[in-house]
């Protein structure tokens, strides 16, 4: 599932972060990784992506947030 479809309140792992050098070397400095656990803060449409991971909330742009694909847990 994409990050970008994911509702607040959902805590999920990184599966992948796309195929953009440029965009995963970028998203990497900031903390998101392939295996990185994180819980989506907050969600509305046409807003950033608010989540929560290591220890950091980030706001992701919705188009960064199309390009993470994510595995929710239980």
């Amino acid at each position: 599932m994409k990050l970008s479809e994911m509702k607040a309140g959902t805590t999920a792992m990184v599966k992948s972060l796309g195929a953009d050098r440029h965009f995963v070397s970028r998203i990497t400095a900031i903390g998101m990784s392939e295996g990185a656990s994180f819980e989506v803060v907050k969600n509305d449409r046409k807003m950033p992506v608010l989540i929560y991971v290591r220890e950091t909330l980030l706001a992701l742009n919705r188009e960064d947030c199309s390009r993470i694909e994510a595995e929710v847990q239980a």
